[in-house]
C-alpha cells in the first residue's frame, strides 16, 4: 500500500452539541455510548459522514435520525483531529452546536437512550467529547453578546426574568438586573407582548417577543 492510499484511510465524522434551557439550567442532550471501550459513558450525538454526503448536511441528518429535530439553529464550531481520539482508528470530527427550545420540541427520546444533562454536572464524557462540549460552550458565550441566537432556546413569549436566567446559565455568572434590562431595551431586540406571566410563584412579569423583523433590518443596513 503506497503512502497516498494511506491518506484516504481516515474517517470523517460530525458531533452535535445540542443545548437546551430548562428549569433555569443550561442542558445538553447526550446519548449512551454503544462502544465497549466507553461502556456506561455518555457521549454527544454524532456519526461518520457518508461518502456521498456533504459535511454540512451530516449534522442535520444526525439530528433528524436521532431526535426527529428539523429546521433548527446549527453552527459549525471547530474540528478535532487528535491521532488517538477514537479507538476504531483515525477519525477527524467537526463539531456543531444547536440551540433548541426543550418545551416546544417533541424529541424522540424513548428509543435512543437520550437524556438532557445539566452542563454544570458533566465531568467526563466518552472520546474527547468533554473537550468538544467545552469548546462549544466558549463559542456560544462569545456569540451571545452581539447575536440574538439564544432566542432559539426560549418560548415565543418570555419574561425578562427568564431571559436573564438563560444568559446567566450560559455565561456562568450572575448579572446585574438593571444593567441587563437597560442593555436589551437599548438594543431594541424585544417587543412588548402586552401580556403577563401566568401560574408563577412570584409577581407576574411582562412577556416579550423577539423582534425578528427589526434585527433583520439592522443586519441589512450594516451590509449596505
Amino acid at each position: 500500500m503506497n503512502e497516498q492510499t494511506e491518506y484516504f484511510r481516515i474517517g470523517i465524522s460530525v458531533d452535535c452539541v445540542i443545548f437546551g434551557f430548562y428549569n433555569n439550567e443550561l442542558k445538553v442532550l447526550l446519548i449512551k455510548s454503544d462502544l465497549e471501550e466507553f461502556r456506561d459513558h455518555w457521549s454527544l450525538l454524532g456519526d461518520l459522514v457518508k461518502p456521498d454526503e456533504n459535511l454540512d448536511n451530516a449534522p442535520y441528518r444526525v439530528l433528524k435520525e436521532r431526535t426527529g429535530l428539523e429546521d433548527v439553529f446549527l453552527e459549525q464550531v471547530y474540528s478535532f483531529g487528535d491521532v488517538n481520539r477514537h479507538p476504531a482508528g483515525r477519525v477527524i470530527t467537526t463539531a456543531y452546536y444547536s440551540l433548541v427550545n426543550v418545551r416546544d420540541h417533541d424529541l424522540k427520546l424513548e428509543h435512543n437512550q437520550l437524556h438532557w444533562h445539566p452542563v454544570n454536572d458533566i465531568t467526563t464524557l466518552a472520546f474527547d467529547h468533554k473537550k468538544i462540549l467545552d469548546t462549544c460552550i466558549r463559542q456560544l458565550q462569545s456569540r451571545i453578546e452581539d447575536q440574538p441566537i439564544v432566542f432559539n432556546m426560549l418560548p415565543q413569549k418570555f419574561s425578562l426574568r427568564e431571559l436573564q436566567s438563560l444568559y446567566e446559565s450560559i455565561l456562568g455568572q450572575k448579572l446585574d438586573r438593571r444593567n441587563f434590562r437597560k442593555k436589551f431595551f437599548h438594543m431594541d431586540w424585544l417587543l412588548d407582548a402586552n401580556e403577563l406571566e401566568q401560574d408563577v410563584p412570584h409577581r407576574p412579569g411582562k412577556l416579550y417577543l423577539f423582534n425578528k423583523a427589526r434585527f433583520a433590518q439592522k443586519n441589512l443596513h450594516s451590509q449596505t
